[in-house]
């Protein structure tokens, strides 16, 4: 077998699979998955961000009330944040189990280092991009709506901002970076960007977590995904939750659609390990990303067929439920304006039942220089769901 080249200082994404694909087809044999890479690199950050510690301390705010307000001083210069609703959904014909609700929240941050290194957005004035001014935009966002389970895609900042701060508040996590991530080609950058995985310790405890790299035809590829099993304490039911973020771009549909069955796979594989092969019982299943993916490709289509019996959350928001919204990301960018879907929270529909869902915010309220922006710090729009379980 040829040896593979490995390019580990970050935009070889697109070098790294042309040699993969290169090696797969003149050897004809698959290369096994290695984790080697996701289970070292592990750095344990001591200079926490000092905007969010106690005077005089190395410890973050423990009150997420206090911690929201010290935002909100921080960016009181700013335009207005977007009021964005909840839509209460009816009961429909499931009932669900006697507890409150579990809050969900998607969202792709925007790495750092890319966002003022390669991304390029052609209205957005740099100060808008500084770490010092989205930081408390981001913590604002999630403060906000306060989660249970926060699923998180190009996470640059995880040790030294958003592990510690939210350690803080009682959530639990587990962080993915990409195995050759493009912020390391960026002059200043902070490490590689990944997936996080955070839960909150009060609702839910910790069975099992796992990271993977997500492989197209058994050769191991650039994205990630991190899996966690988790029981509700006041349920006792267990579930279990993944968060990813596939392929970027045009043309690079196929590799999306083998990443998206390869996780398709393991969460098949994870869930039957749980219940028992053969099992008639249905284990509660959330599926967050950035796909990269508009729902009329394949990736999309092998999500809605897949044998989990998964749905969309935010085609809820559409009038016949058969819809997904007409953005989630609104950029301009060198080459030209986006608008489109590519984030999703996909669900098992037998075993959990949406009963909110996190409006989008208009054009208006966007502004003519769209994302990111002075009063929101990510290209991409947070999507947020309540879900109970189902009797």
């Amino acid at each position: 077998m040829e040896t593979v080249a490995v390019y580990p200082m970050g935009g070889g994404a697109t070098r790294l699979c042309t040699t993969l694909i290169q090696t797969f087809n003149s050897s004809g044999a698959p290369l096994p998955l290695s984790s080697s890479y996701l289970d070292s690199h592990q750095p344990t950050i001591t200079n926490l961000d000092p905007d969010f510690c106690l005077k005089g301390s190395s410890v973050c705010p423990p009150d997420p009330v206090e911690l929201l307000h010290q935002c909100e001083e921080a960016l009181r210069d700013r335009p207005p944040r977007f009021l964005r609703s909840f839509v209460h959904l009816p009961d429909g014909n499931g009932n669900s189990a006697p507890c409150s609700p579990i809050r969900v929240m998607q969202w792709n941050i925007l790495a750092q280092a890319l966002g003022v290194g390669v991304d390029s957005f052609a209205q957005c004035p740099l100060e808008a991009l500084s770490w010092s001014h989205r930081k408390f935009l981001i913590l604002e966002e999630i403060l906000t709506y306060r989660p249970h389970i926060l699923c998180m895609q190009e996470v640059d900042h995880f040790y030294d901002t958003f592990q510690p701060i939210l350690a803080g508040l009682g959530y639990g996590s587990q962080f993915c970076p990409k195995p050759w991530s493009p912020c390391l080609d960026v002059e200043g950058n902070t490490g590689p960007d990944g997936c996080a995985l955070f839960f909150d310790e009060s609702r839910f405890e910790l069975l099992d977590s796992v990271n993977i790299q997500l492989s197209a035809k058994m050769i191991p590829t650039n994205q990630v995904a991190v899996v966690m099993t988790l029981r509700c304490r006041s349920t006792r039911r267990c579930m279990c939750v993944a968060v990813t973020h596939l392929k970027a771009r045009s043309g690079w549909e196929w590799l999306r659609s083998a990443q998206g069955s390869d996780l398709l796979w393991h969460l098949q594989n994870l869930v039957q390990t749980l219940v028992g092969r053969g099992s008639d019982v249905k284990i509660p299943l959330l599926i967050c990303g950035d796909f990269n993916a508009v729902p009329a490709e394949e990736v999309y289509r092998r999500f809605t067929t897949s044998p989990l019996g998964l749905d969309s959350a935010y085609k809820k928001l559409s009038q016949d439920g058969l819809t997904e919204p007409e953005y989630t990301t609104w950029k301009i960018r060198a080459t030209g304006e986006c608008c489109t879907t590519l984030d999703y929270i996909w669900y098992t529909k037998d075993t959990l039942r949406v009963d909110a869902v996190l409006n989008m915010p208009n054009e208006e309220q966007i502004g003519p220089n769209r994302l990111p922006s002075f009063h929101y710090p990510s290209d991409h729009l947070s999507l947020v769901c309540d879900f109970s379980f189902r009797q």
